[in-house]
């Protein structure tokens, strides 16, 4: 699924040698606005130059969406959703992973998040304003089953019990790239970085001192931020009604699928968690955004290590206790 998120960070005043240590790209993936920024200090460029980091960082982002791409034929996933519902289909072992994070990521929301809700999504067309009927929707709920997707990790398959089932990681795939990005700039000796993908941000430590600063989108002003947060060494994942959509009779269809109902969900218009694992983080925005306000906070209270940001459709804004306690929103 496609989120956005808007990114403020402190202007430091350093002289013209240092601040040319900062470097930035942003470019175009996974069909959204990707962004790097990281700080290159003289043990970093041992390993390597600014341009073979940002190099480093798209290339992995294009990998894993060539892999994990609904839209791509050619696409691992794609393979898997036109064969699974026949055949067990051999997968590498990274998606074989994602699957089976998906899986417990389903297991604990209880289906609120649940990558066969594609049974339905790919019915809609929001670009041509165009959505399944009820009786489409009917059918397509009955494939619509987190248990239905079969994992065997001896042979490292995947099969679906239900020959409609399709799957769609667009709640997870997003945050996972980021991660992964991360991760291989750690091993290039970066210490202080910022990689996004939408609505998905990680951070790798803080901007040298002072903390990152990310700001969240007003649901319904574009130019417009909720709320900025300092940050570091964190993850950040916001899931909101406002990207991709249209409105018919007066009613909202977005891209954010209820798999209970087939129908996009609509008890809040923006959700963003905070955590250290940026897949996590992207599944758990999706979660919450399903669950609604009073069910979505309950549940994020239950987790120590995430926190959470709510806007409701009266566009007041609701933070978990944690947050509560952070005087510096």
């Amino acid at each position: 699924m496609s989120k956005r998120i808007i990114f403020t960070t402190i202007l430091l005043l350093f002289t013209d040698t240092v601040s040319a240590e900062w470097f930035s790209n942003n470019f175009k993936v996974m069909g959204t606005q990707a962004h790097i920024e990281f700080w290159l200090d003289e043990s970093a460029k041992v390993n390597s130059t600014s341009q073979q980091l940002i190099v480093l960082v798209q290339e992995e982002m294009h990998r894993i969406d060539r892999a994990m791409s609904p839209y791509k034929t050619t696409s691992e996933l794609s393979l898997v959703n036109s064969k699974a519902g026949t055949q067990a289909v051999v997968i590498t072992s990274e998606l074989f992973e994602l699957l089976n994070e998906s899986q417990k990521i389903a297991e604990l929301s209880d289906g609120a998040f649940d990558i066969t809700y594609a049974s339905v999504g790919y019915q809609y067309d929001y670009r041509k304003k165009q959505k399944p009927s009820q009786a489409s929707i009917e059918r397509a709920l009955k494939a619509i089953d987190y248990h239905a997707v079969i994992l065997d990790r001896a042979k490292s398959t995947v099969r679906f019990s239900h020959s409609d089932v399709k799957i769609d990681l667009g709640g997870i795939a997003k945050g996972y790239a980021v991660k992964r990005c991360l991760e291989l700039l750690k091993i290039a000796g970066i210490k202080h970085a910022l990689v996004s993908a939408g609505g998905d941000t990680g951070l790798l430590g803080d901007r040298r001192g002072r903390p990152w600063y990310v700001g969240i989108k007003h649901p319904r002003a574009e130019e417009k931020t909720a709320v900025k947060l300092p940050l570091s060494n964190e993850s950040i994942s916001t899931s909101g009604d406002y990207e991709r959509y249209f409105i018919e009779d007066g009613v909202r269809y977005h891209h954010i699928i209820n798999p209970k109902t087939g129908d996009s969900a609509r008890k809040v218009v923006s959700v963003s968690i905070i955590g250290k694992d940026s897949t996590y983080v992207d599944a758990l925005s999706t979660t919450v955004f399903v669950k609604g306000l009073q069910e979505g906070m309950a549940f994020i209270e239950q987790l120590p290590d995430y926190e959470a940001i709510i806007i409701d459709n009266q566009q007041t804004l609701h933070v978990s206790k944690g947050l509560q306690r952070n005087k510096s929103l």
